[in-house]
């Protein structure tokens, strides 16, 4: 569980003697707590379908439509591109970004199940909104409240998930998060190619749907029990106790107690979470956790493929109804590329599934560019053979996605960041991470407009360098439980030159090895 920044070999030795097995109690939390994943990922499918129907489009974006209909008088590249539409889109993010820092104020005083709920309440009230929606406005009020919830359920539910597994299944447990959201993902597409057919109401009731995930992440919520990390920091150590005894089934978890007490006494010392951050310990999570895997998550390309691919599809010549059986294949690999992840993250690691995933996306962003630059003009359609290798191209890309930075994206900065910095640390994570999703929103249809196929050859030179990063910046984290996470700064080839400039380093190192000392006595 829980972990603190700077830790002395005994700390490192009680990670050891931890004891526990997997007990129902701990599988209903973890199932529970995931539960928030769905929220993003049903919204992330939805979009994309939703803006892509006609009703919807004849409704509030008529201009859009009528271009759309005008399919041989312009260019395929740039029939929706309309910043109003992608607003739709895109404002959600936006809202959730400047959600996250009154969600890490709530997660840290109030705990990581009270946010859960937070999250869940808003989620509902937007979906709610935007299923009666009759103007943009509405709509848009509609989707800041869905932000808001994203906002709140991203920053909790990682921690949650992370800070109430072992060691030994913590990258299993935490893309649990993964695998609702892409789950969501999927779930989503079908219901928008059924409800694609529901004239004119269809697109009301592919929004309204969205309250069945937050009804169940705010019912379950009621359920799930606080995370131990949590209760000690708010001082309920009895009760923190009596919950790690049970997510455990055992008694024995002294040695597991112990390290959350000590990570909770440094947290406590630290006034200034955000600010402590900057510190040079601290250093290598705020650039690899809270900075670039959050940025390049979003930099692969992978949302702007999951909000816009049926728009993609219809742009290359297929009919919305193709198009967004097309997009349940893409998410369907997704759901695949989470299942492997889950299987193989603690056994292979997490550099290697970065690494291969890095050359499958490239070659995959590859073939769709050339074939976009070779075959796509004003108002041609492709071949079916054509169609069909972009349709491939496009899902090895999503498999391999979904078995690296979209899940691996929220496990590794979830579980890097010791506890006094853990909530500060994950609310930067998400703000990152939706500031560059709202911004890909919102620039994607233009610049696909404006650049064609080269915004794919970007997005290749893109993964390129999050690849170089991975290999060259990022230890392997598999297994180590996160109260020896320091130790893989201070042993790395680079980090190891900037945490050793931290003046406290070798003060709070000393003090945890003389309470160590008094221990043994």
């Amino acid at each position: 569980m829980g972990g603190g920044g700077f830790v002395g070999t005994e700390a490192a030795k009680r990670a050891e003697l931890y004891e526990g097995r997997i007990t129902g109690y701990f599988i209903l939390a973890c199932v529970v707590g995931s539960l928030g994943g769905s929220l993003f990922g049903y919204d992330l499918g939805l979009s994309s379908g939703v803006t892509a129907m006609d009703d919807f489009l004849k409704e509030f974006f008529p201009t859009v439509y009528r271009r759309k209909q005008a399919h041989r008088h312009e260019s395929d590249y740039c029939k929706y591109d309309n910043q109003v539409l992608t607003l739709f889109t895109s404002s959600l993010y936006f809202a959730a970004l400047v959600s996250t820092f009154g969600a890490s104020l709530v997660t840290r005083k109030y705990g990581r199940r009270t946010s859960i709920m937070s999250g869940a309440v808003s989620f509902f009230l937007g979906s709610a909104i935007n299923a009666g929606a009759v103007n943009i406005f509405m709509l848009i009020a509609g989707r800041i409240l869905l932000g808001f919830g994203i906002g709140f359920g991203n920053q909790a539910v990682p921690l949650y998930l992370s800070e109430i597994a072992p060691p030994k299944i913590r990258g299993a447990v935490n893309q649990l998060f993964q695998l609702t959201t892409v789950s969501g993902i999927l779930v989503a597409d079908v219901i928008n190619y059924f409800t694609e057919k529901l004239h004119p109401w269809g697109w009301r009731l592919s929004l309204g749907l969205a309250v069945v995930p937050a009804i169940l992440m705010f019912v379950g919520g009621a359920f799930l029990p606080e995370t131990p990390n949590s209760l000690v920091e708010q001082g309920k150590l009895e009760e923190a106790r009596r919950i790690l005894e049970k997510v455990r089934g055992t008694h024995r978890v002294d040695a597991e107690f112990e390290d959350l007490k000590e990570a909770s006494d440094a947290a406590r010392a630290v006034k200034h979470p955000f600010r402590n951050l900057l510190k040079p310990r601290n250093r290598p999570q705020l650039i690899i956790g809270a900075l670039a895997i959050p940025a390049f998550q979003q930099l692969s390309g992978m949302n702007s493929i999951l909000f816009y691919a049926p728009e993609i599809f219809q742009s290359l010549g297929m009919g919305s109804g193709a198009a967004l059986y097309s997009n349940i294949i893409s998410g369907s690999m997704l759901v695949i590329g989470a299942l492997v992840s889950i299987a193989v993250a603690d056994r292979l690691g997490r550099r290697f599934l970065f690494i291969e995933a890095g050359t499958q996306m490239i070659a995959s962003m590859i073939v769709v560019s050339v074939i976009l630059a070779l075959k796509i003009g004003n108002g041609e359609t492709i071949s079916r053979g054509l169609a069909a290798t972009l349709v491939i191209a496009i899902c090895a890309f999503v498999v391999s996605y979904g078995w690296s930075w979209g899940p691996l994206g929220w496990l590794v900065p979830s579980e890097i960041f010791p506890l006094e910095t853990r909530s500060a640390g994950q609310s930067i994570v998400v703000c990152v991470n939706m500031f560059f999703t709202a911004a890909i929103a919102q620039c994607f249809l233009a610049m696909l407009c404006h650049m064609k196929w080269g915004v794919f050859i970007l997005f290749a030179g893109l993964i390129v360098t999050m690849s170089l990063f991975i290999i060259l910046l990022l230890p392997e984290t598999k297994q180590v439980p996160i109260e020896e996470m320091s130790q893989l700064w201070q042993k790395h080839w680079y980090w190891k030159h900037i945490v050793s400039k931290d003046p406290d380093r070798t003060a709070q190192s000393q003090q945890q090895g003389k309470r160590a000392a008094a221990g043994e006595a």
